[in-house]
């Protein structure tokens, strides 16, 4: 036997076997009445003691997939598939065998550990409650009377609130499109989803940023495709990178969040955004822009222009949402792209969800007409920046010898590179007992020793406590 348990492996070594071994008898491999190898034969091949193997045959056992014969051995059971014998359902083989991957275990550990606990939450990419409109909502909905159908939308989402993106994108980002151009999706995750599952096959190469918050996502993964990087320092990404990744493994599409990056808070630089276009038109690869970040920035003299507003040969799928500028919970994203590729999504969005929920359309399309808009989006930068720079001041006077950071110019994330060898696990299970949660840097990139701290998502009040807690953390690291 080629197969060997993971001792790494979050699934208890006693259900790995259990679940070989049930899925060579599913396969046919071992028929029904077919003689096991022995407990001790078995330990001995896995590398594993005797007990462990014993407690994998009681799982089958229990499940009736095996019989035990006292003089013969261990077998498959004889009726193992027919109807005089009632199952439980093996559900961590279901689970296990499943082509659409779960999030890597440490986000969930810590997706864990913030909710329902009371921990300062420098880890979500969120918005705090203090960000967020409410009283604009509240205005909204006791001011205007919905009369919105609410049967199935559009397949490519509602058109008032297509038409009211079309104008926003005009206004605040430059960029010409239509609303037959425009599809809503459920955030800007859903639309990354989309552009996989339809746009791409099994074992196309696909390029993404290194760091970035696209490398923590199974969604590649669980689409089958080959991922390769393209490291990001300072100034963002080197376009030629692009064309040195094509030539050697002809990838298929390039993901990129060019504008305040996550994690980095990097800017690409405008003669890089027009090199990647330049590219792309040379090469006919499609550019996938994430830009959560672009009117976020802190800084009037700052270039912030899209890629999207750049494109002038139809190369750019352009994605953003509300999540960054108004509210995470309103679910509503949109791809702009070319028709036939909007009309593609728009189909397999409708196959799984028939649509998006009318009620949040209605109310992001309110959102974007009114005055309060461009108001609120004035009132959110500088609430950052003060987040920014109340968190920077702590940070020099509370762990300067602990890291270092590169100010960033816009966006909700603070980059951190350890100094000391630090351990970023192991900071985090402190910092957790601690009462603070951040990224570690490795869930968001191949280089390790750093972390990601999310000041948009801490409360303003909590952010000297927090860095408090984080110091303790470092504290009890490194005396």
């Amino acid at each position: 036997m080629e197969w060997k348990p993971e001792k790494r492996s979050d699934i208890p070594i006693y259900q790995q076997i259990a679940n070989y071994i049930q899925k060579r008898i599913a396969y046919g491999e071992y028929p029904p009445g077919t003689l096991l190898p022995s407990e001790r034969a078995l330990a001995k091949e896995f590398g594993v003691n005797r007990g462990t193997v014993v407690t994998a045959y009681d799982v089958l056992y229990s499940n009736g997939m095996i019989e035990r014969i006292k003089g013969s051995g261990t077998k498959v059971h004889t009726d193992v598939w027919g109807l005089t014998r009632s199952r439980i359902p093996n559900w961590d083989l279901y689970i296990e065998r499943g082509s659409f991957l779960p999030n890597l275990p440490l986000f969930q550990h810590i997706r864990g550990e913030i909710h329902g606990k009371d921990l300062i939450n420098f880890a979500s990419g969120e918005l705090a409650n203090d960000l967020m409109p409410y009283d604009i909502f509240k205005e909204i909905l006791s001011k205007n009377e919905f009369q919105q159908s609410l049967g199935y939308e559009h397949p490519q989402g509602n058109l008032s609130l297509r038409h009211n993106i079309v104008n926003h994108l005009k206004e605040f980002r430059n960029i010409e499109c239509s609303s037959q151009s425009v599809l809503i999706t459920s955030g800007a995750q859903q639309a990354l989803h989309l552009v996989t599952q339809c746009l791409l096959d099994r074992g196309d190469a696909i390029a993404y940023e290194d760091p970035s918050y696209a490398h923590s996502l199974p969604i590649f993964r669980s689409a089958g495709l080959k991922t390769f990087k393209l490291p990001v320092g300072k100034n963002g990404m080197n376009p030629e990178d692009i064309l040195y990744l094509y030539q050697k493994y002809k990838i298929k599409m390039v993901f990129l969040n060019p504008i305040f990056q996550n994690p980095t808070g990097s800017i690409l630089s405008l003669e890089k955004r027009k090199r990647v276009l330049e590219i792309s038109k040379e090469l006919g690869i499609p550019v996938v822009e994430d830009d959560p970040y672009s009117l976020m920035s802190f800084s009037d003299h700052l270039n912030t222009t899209t890629l999207k507003s750049l494109d002038e040969s139809g190369n750019v799928l352009y994605i953003s949402s509300f999540s960054k500028i108004a509210a995470s919970g309103l679910r509503i994203g949109w791809i702009v792209g070319p028709d036939n590729v909007i009309q593609r999504l728009a189909d397999a969005k409708q196959q799984i969800d028939f649509g998006h929920s009318i009620f949040p359309q209605w109310l992001a399309a309110e959102y974007l007409k009114s005055d309060s808009f461009e108001t609120n989006l004035n009132f959110l930068k500088e609430k950052l920046i003060h987040k920014r720079d109340t968190l920077l001041s702590i940070l020099e006077a509370e762990l300067s010898d602990h890291l270092s950071f590169q100010v960033p110019e816009g966006g909700i994330h603070l980059w951190c590179q350890l100094k000391n060898n630090v351990n970023e696990y192991h900071l985090l299970e402190a910092a957790l007992k601690n009462g603070v949660a951040f990224v570690p840097g490795s869930l968001l990139g191949t280089n390790s020793g750093y972390i990601r701290l999310t000041f948009g998502r801490v409360e303003s009040s909590l952010i000297e406590e927090g860095i408090l807690r984080l110091k303790k953390s470092f504290l009890q690291l490194t005396n």
